[in-house]
């Protein structure tokens, strides 16, 4: 998941593009609904939002405009070491939090006891390599996920690889090299989608550079929104946003196009969503909304998935009926949203204050 800060936060004397900040939020708590029904309905066509996982992409785009916005005028001053701590207090935190929460559901899960199958050195290598972000995908239970206790963090690791980058690299490009880059980019995109049928990649080990493909186009093709200065002004708000938003991951999932629907939805439809979100105004009535909205989009796409392990070893024990999940699906997923609200306010902003404070002294 692409979460970088908050512009107003790093950079005050320039506009704050709020409407990104709340179109995150919306794309998290999609991405958890997807989660939830993939592990009930493993026929796509019959999810609504079959598309959901594509948020990913819409992090990725987001994070190289933001991360443009943010540090083209200052990365050559501040130097990589500093740019590395500032990076790694607003992501870490969430990385390992999630990784706690990984290792009670592996420890506590009710319906699974997977403690006696790994032992404790294997589990403490489990918890180990998923606070580090290192990939180690031997769980078979658990279909190879890169990292085994939250899964989610694939895009994390993927997100520090595009940091370092930008800082050693990507940061000295000018648009003349960095539009073919791009262009290049949406070429492995397509190819993935036409060899694997889906986008669905980049979270297990036979998969990893499906992850690969998919951070390196719209991470680039969101330096290159903002360095173009494609901002279409606008007057659709954050609901007409939303609504765009969601067309994408409400289209009809079809089996025979999928390979293409899904990369013409990435490299065409979230830039341009990029470029009227940061165009679009926020209307005064709205302000709190979209600012819970991104407060919770990171804390919420960080601390789900060690409850998803529970509710597929839940489903597969209990094999509960439609009638049970059509209450217990929307109760997790609100009680997911509640969680992140806490573990935003009084976990990960606490421990971002302090580790800031140190680092400016």
């Amino acid at each position: 998941m692409s979460n970088s800060p908050a512009v107003s936060m790093t950079l005050n004397n320039k506009p704050h593009f709020e409407i990104l900040d709340g179109l995150r939020g919306l794309a998290a708590v999609v991405v958890v609904i997807f989660h939830f029904m993939e592990i009930v309905v493993p026929d796509f066509s019959r999810i609504w939002v079959a598309h959901g996982f594509l948020a990913v992409d819409f992090f990725f785009c987001l994070s190289g405009f933001v991360i443009a916005y943010a540090y083209d005028t200052r990365i050559a001053g501040m130097g990589l070491l500093s740019f590395i701590k500032v990076r790694l207090i607003r992501l870490q935190p969430l990385v390992v939090i999630g990784s706690i929460l990984g290792l009670l559901t592996f420890l506590f899960d009710p319906y699974s006891n997977l403690y006696a199958v790994y032992g404790f050195k294997e589990t403490a290598t489990l918890f180990i390599t998923s606070a580090l972000l290192i990939p180690y995908p031997v769980m078979p239970e658990r279909y190879f996920n890169l990292f085994n206790l939250n899964a989610p963090s694939w895009s994390l690791f993927w997100e520090y690889v595009a940091n370092f980058l930008y800082a050693t690299i990507l940061f000295k490009l000018t648009r003349k090299i960095l539009a073919p880059l791009v262009v290049l980019a949406a070429a492995g995109l397509f190819y993935v989608g036409w060899s694997s049928g889906n986008l669905l990649g980049g979270w297990s080990g036979g998969t990893f550079f499906d992850g690969m493909a998919r951070i390196s186009f719209s991470f680039l093709m969101g330096m290159l929104v903002y360095r173009s200065n494609w901002i279409i002004k606008n007057k659709l708000g954050l609901l007409g946003m939303s609504g765009l938003l969601m067309l994408a991951f409400l289209t009809p999932y079809n089996e025979q196009w999928n390979w293409l629907i899904e990369p013409l939805l990435v490299v065409f439809y979230f830039p341009l969503l990029v470029s009227l979100g940061a165009g679009a105004s926020l209307s005064s009535s709205h302000h709190k909304i979209n600012k819970l909205s991104g407060d919770i989009s990171y804390p919420l796409y960080m601390t789900h998935y060690p409850f998803l392990w529970v509710f597929a070893n839940y489903v597969v024990t209990e094999q509960p009926g439609t009638a049970e999940l059509r209450w217990v699906i929307p109760a997790s997923v609100i009680s997911l949203i509640a969680l992140s609200y806490v573990v935003a306010k009084f976990v990960d902003l606490p421990i971002r204050r302090y580790l800031s404070k140190k680092r400016s002294h």
